[in-house]
């Protein structure tokens, strides 16, 4: 499939028996998420891209939130980023991502929930448009929600949250992690993130970097910022 991110006016590519189809956005930290876990289960998938500011009648059709990513095979469709990946972990026993013991399955669900508090203030800076008081304040739960995981990844005493190798848990924090260096560029002088405050976050994410399915979809804190610059001015570049 092409990287072209299709609008409105466009043709849903043709479905193939029993492919399993990944709509997604380049650039999305929620699709990222999908796509990595599709990547580490050797599944067989096609990816198309939707561009969200335009989106064509036909994904909308299949998907009313007209939301990436969403997962389609043989005409049905399902999506939101947590339910998809708990499904392909279903669906491909392996790798296992999720541990075996149900109480701890259920901790990295918590975990993953409790991300919220660390992306939800990186989008209100991403659109605090220069307001030096709403980035100074989103800024600092940034880094009181990052406490939490600089604080359970120490209390695991593990090298990946999910022990020696990355799991469910790692990749879905891992696309917003991705994108710290980004943001403070975005958020300006006085805005890095303090290592010495997070030592174990600042290795968990040097680590992540070389995850195979990770080198995959990454992007620079360049590429980000370019997105993001575009996102904010109306006029995102989907497409490079």
């Amino acid at each position: 499939m092409s990287d072209k991110h299709l609008a409105a006016g466009s043709t849903c590519p043709p479905l193939h028996p029993g492919v399993l189809r990944c709509y997604s956005m380049r650039y999305c930290p929620f699709a990222q998420r999908t796509r990595l876990v599709l990547d580490v289960k050797g599944a067989n998938f096609e990816i198309v891209n939707i561009n969200l500011q335009n989106k064509p009648d036909w994904f909308l059709a299949k998907n009313p939130l007209g939301k990436v990513p969403a997962l389609e095979i043989d005409g049905e469709t399902i999506f939101e980023s947590d339910i998809l990946c708990d499904y392909l972990d279903e669906l491909y026993p392996e790798p296992a991502l999720y541990p075996k013991d149900p109480w701890k399955k259920a901790n990295d669900r918590v975990y993953v929930e409790l991300w919220s508090k660390v992306y939800a203030p990186m989008y209100k800076i991403y659109f605090a448009k220069g307001d030096k008081q709403v980035i100074a304040k989103a800024f600092e739960e940034f880094l009181s929600g990052l406490d939490i995981f600089e604080a359970e990844l120490a209390r695991r005493g593990t090298t990946y949250f999910g022990g020696e190798k990355p799991a469910m848990l790692d990749y879905m924090i891992w696309p917003h992690s991705e994108r710290f260096s980004m943001l403070s560029l975005l958020a300006g002088d006085g805005h890095e993130i303090p290592q010495h405050r997070y030592p174990n976050m600042f290795s968990w994410i040097d680590r992540m970097k070389e995850d195979p399915a990770v080198k995959k979809i990454y992007f620079t804190p360049e590429e980000h910022l370019k997105f993001v610059e575009g996102l904010i001015g109306g006029n995102p570049p989907f497409d490079g």
